[in-house]
């Protein structure tokens, strides 16, 4: 028989103002399974923690719940105070009182009291049956792969190579720079893009601990985090179909594959892919890098130039239902740069609104508004069409309510931001997701920006959505931080509460291995029984629902701990 104890928290008055603590620990003490319960203030303090440390002893505790916060907060906290104790720290358990009770509940104390007891008393009976598991130790294979060679890719590579670890870049172009290699100048400080980029590209061409790779792809990535194998195949000179592959072994992956342009053809209402002088920012960047401001059509200078924000963005129906983000500023950057080149000609900008938001953005548009005599108007483009040489652009400024006609030079339009061509397929091949849009999924939008849920891979850069190059930077900046802390030890350890297999039970049917999405499952080819790769597992799941024998399981979250769980809360309900 089990000797557990359980701690119900007050956490001051977040639970104890809703919970009659005492209550849940006087009902869950009476269980047979427990021979201690209490109630403190505040558990995760000090005193709290040394109160169970002394409370295993005094009881000589082999199990130990602590009703309480969320299990994300603080079991961590309370596994580290049980092993200081000398208890396994997977014999103990969090139960959620806070969060799943007290916040949802304080309008019925009483209902809420009862929930508590259950839910703490349903914990005790699955630490009951916990298995006194140990962290397993993993190798960690201390070289990166970054997959792009934009200024993310680039970023990254350097912050890893800096540290003194190998790094592998692997570019599918055939030169580095991605698009900011095809910009002017960026915004706040027009010359630092061409000078930055060429320095860091020097950088990483010069750095003893960096592998360039261009024109190559990543075909596979088999392994897990700290030992994957990445098949990479370049477009060199090969005996068979022109591609060389090579195998790289590494620990980390960070993912920095840019973004891709919106194609013009898709916005025929504004001339897109039909008028020669109807373009895209890109292609305005290379104008405006070269000598002379020239419009496609004949060569002329523009006099009037209408800017279009949002072409494409912010519209569900036909274009991307979301703000690319970097548009406003760019298009404050490049009127301000053509007012200075052409100091006789007009910028128009139509907008819906200004997102200016960043250090000295809206200062900066707001000087390019007032210094460069820029004119915005706030409304959107109807229609843009050619008449004799000219594009003539029909729109409205709402402010005023009145239609606008311009008989343009040249039209810039601000597209958005698509996923990288071929990302989706990446994302297979990584076993990553993507969102609705292509866009690479990070773990967590606040709280795991720079993770993706298969453990070892990372996110940096517009890859994972529209950024300008600061938040591009300093994404990579964090990745390689990621990967830093991972290579900081020779090995890792990681959480033993995985899925495994009652070989009594296994037909070998095969049913976990198609249901895993981590590719943790195979068929073993001698004992004919379903075999886990402790290291892919992410303890999903899906193999126990998948399974219908039973075989497979999770380390304690097995099917009759999870009966005895039912059992308690029925107990409570009675």
């Amino acid at each position: 028989m089990s000797r557990i104890g359980v701690f119900i928290c007050h956490c001051g008055h977040n639970i104890a103002g809703t919970v009659d603590v005492a209550a849940v620990a006087e009902r869950v003490g009476a269980d047979e399974v427990v021979v201690f319960a209490t109630d403190y203030k505040y558990m995760c303090s000090d005193p709290g923690q040394e109160l169970i440390r002394e409370m295993i002893a005094e009881h000589n505790l082999d199990g130990v719940v602590v009703a309480a916060c969320s299990p994300a907060m603080h079991e961590t906290t309370f596994r580290r105070t049980v092993a200081g104790a000398g208890l396994n720290p997977y014999r103990c358990e969090s139960a959620n009182i806070r969060e799943q009770v007290s916040w949802v509940h304080e309008k019925d104390k009483e209902a809420a009291t009862t929930k508590a007891a259950a839910i703490a008393l349903s914990i005790a009976h699955k630490v009951g049956g916990n298995e006194p598991l140990e962290p397993l130790e993993l190798s960690v294979t201390r070289r990166a792969l970054v997959i792009g060679g934009g200024i993310a890719g680039l970023q990254a590579a350097l912050d890893v190579a800096d540290a003194g670890y190998p790094v592998y870049l692997v570019e599918k172009e055939g030169s580095l720079g991605g698009k900011m290699a095809r910009l002017s100048g960026t915004y706040l400080n027009f010359d630092a893009a061409p000078a930055l980029l060429q320095r860091t590209i020097e950088r990483v061409e010069r750095h003893p601990y960096i592998q360039v790779l261009t024109k190559a792809e990543v075909a596979e990535l088999s392994g897990y985090v700290g030992n994957f194998k990445a098949r990479v195949e370049t477009a060199e000179a090969a005996p068979t179909n022109g591609r060389i592959p090579y195998t790289l072994e590494i620990g980390a992956v960070m993912v920095a594959t840019g973004w891709e342009r919106y194609d013009l053809g898709r916005l025929p209402e504004y001339g897109g892919g039909g008028l020669p002088d109807v373009v895209d920012g890109l292609t305005f960047e290379q104008m405006l890098a070269a000598d002379t401001i020239r419009r496609p059509s004949d060569g002329r200078v523009p006099r009037e130039v209408v800017f279009v924000q949002c072409a494409g963005s912010r519209d569900p129906e036909h274009g991307v239902p979301y703000c690319s983000k970097i548009c406003c500023m760019v298009t404050a950057k490049q009127a301000r740069l053509y007012r200075e080149r052409v100091p006789e000609g007009q910028a128009y900008v139509f907008y819906i609104d200004i997102r200016s938001a960043g250090k000295g953005y809206e200062e900066f548009v707001q000087e390019t508004i007032q210094t460069k005599e820029v004119l915005y108007l706030r409304g959107k483009v109807s229609k843009i069409f050619a008449d004799g040489g000219q594009t003539i652009v029909w729109g409205v400024d709402t402010l005023s309510g009145r239609a606008v006609e311009i008989a343009a030079d040249l039209v810039v339009l601000a597209t958005p931001m698509l996923a990288a061509d071929g990302a989706p397929a990446l994302a297979q091949r990584l076993r990553i997701s993507t969102d609705a849009h292509g866009f690479f999924n990070e773990a967590h939008p606040k709280l795991r920006p720079v993770e993706t849920l298969t453990a070892g891979i990372f996110l940096a850069g517009a890859g994972q959505g529209p950024k300008d190059i600061p938040e591009t930077i300093a994404q990579a900046s964090g990745a390689a931080a990621k990967v830093l802390q991972l290579f900081s030890h020779e090995t890792m350890t990681q959480s033993p509460l995985v899925a495994t297999v009652v070989p009594e039970l296994c037909a070998a049917c095969g049913a976990c291995v198609a249901a895993c999405p981590y590719g943790a499952r195979e068929l073993h080819p001698v004992l004919n029984i379903a075999t886990v790769n402790a290291a892919l597992c992410q303890s999903c799941g899906a193999c126990v629902v998948a399974c219908p024998n039973k075989a497979s399981q999770v380390h304690n979250w097995r099917p009759g701990q999870m009966l005895e769980m039912v059992d308690a809360v029925m107990e409570i309900g009675d």
